[in-house]
């Protein structure tokens, strides 16, 4: 499979045998966590694996300034999980989520019917794409996406579909990995595999912020949370099968400045 393209191994990374399933992750969520109050050298359970998930979601929540009013759209939002807790938590009036597995969106389906019943019509999950957004114009309070704009191919189409579903107003949160620089992605490929093989495509923050700009988007804020984000998930790592393989690189990339992970915010003019 060397000639095969990025969309088609992540097609089937969230395929029958997802990414989801294996140990790395918890709790239905796909991503690398956001680690409160970690201590190096203490044994991580599952429980504490999964909260460092949830606690992602819950940091990215947090800067939209929620009302009950407000409908959002979570943009790559993988089994649903995510969008389940942004309406226990937040009490929104309704989340929309959007992916373009097919074989995600099933299970979202069946995982969220146990996880909000008494919150029925309230979420709604579609298929599409990010770059191609199957919304009319101004649908949406708010726009975020947890750990999925590394899949997204054109970050600036990215920004557009995003300023134009958003009212005026509206919020944008995103939280992803970059580089903190440009020019160090030739750095990274030997280090990452998913990277070299074109799984995640990772562009500097800057271009990403310069995108949203562009798109129109006011008061773009990037805040790194590297430091609560990798040590956790390395030592998460260190801890399954996976100990002795590639994904120990990525705290190795972060403290080379080579990758960070960053939560960027914006407002719709």
């Amino acid at each position: 499979m060397s000639g095969e393209s990025g969309s088609s191994r992540r097609a089937r990374l969230y395929g029958k045998d997802h990414l989801g399933s294996t140990t790395l992750f918890s709790g239905d969520f796909v991503n690398f966590g956001y680690w409160k109050d970690f201590t190096p050298g203490r044994h991580l359970d599952i429980g504490r694996r999964t909260e460092s998930q949830a606690e992602l979601y819950r940091t990215v929540l947090g800067r939209l300034k929620i009302t009950p009013a407000d409908v959002a759209l979570e943009i790559g939002c993988g089994m649903g999980v995510g969008a389940a807790l942004a309406l226990r938590e937040y009490d929104l009036s309704a989340v929309h989520g959007l992916d373009l597995s097919p074989d995600q969106l099933d299970r979202a389906r069946r995982t969220t019917a146990g996880l909000v019943p008494e919150q029925r019509g309230r979420l709604v999950l579609c298929r599409g794409s990010a770059l191609a957004l199957p919304y009319a114009d101004e649908r949406f309070d708010m726009c975020y996406s947890v750990e999925a704009a590394q899949h997204f191919e054109d970050l600036a189409r990215f920004a557009a579909e995003a300023y134009r579903v958003l009212r005026p107003g509206g919020r944008l949160a995103v939280t992803t990995f970059f580089m903190p620089a440009t020019g160090t992605i030739d750095e990274l490929r030997p280090l990452i595999a998913t990277i070299d093989n074109g799984i995640d495509v990772v562009v500097g923050v800057d271009s990403f912020r310069n995108d949203l700009l562009r798109a129109g988007f006011d008061n773009v804020c990037v805040e790194s949370l590297g430091e609560r984000v990798w040590p956790g998930f390395d030592a998460w790592i260190a801890q399954t099968e996976y100990k002795d393989g590639w994904g120990r690189n990525w705290l190795k990339a972060y403290h080379r400045a080579l990758i960070d992970y960053y939560l960027v915010t914006a407002d719709r003019r």
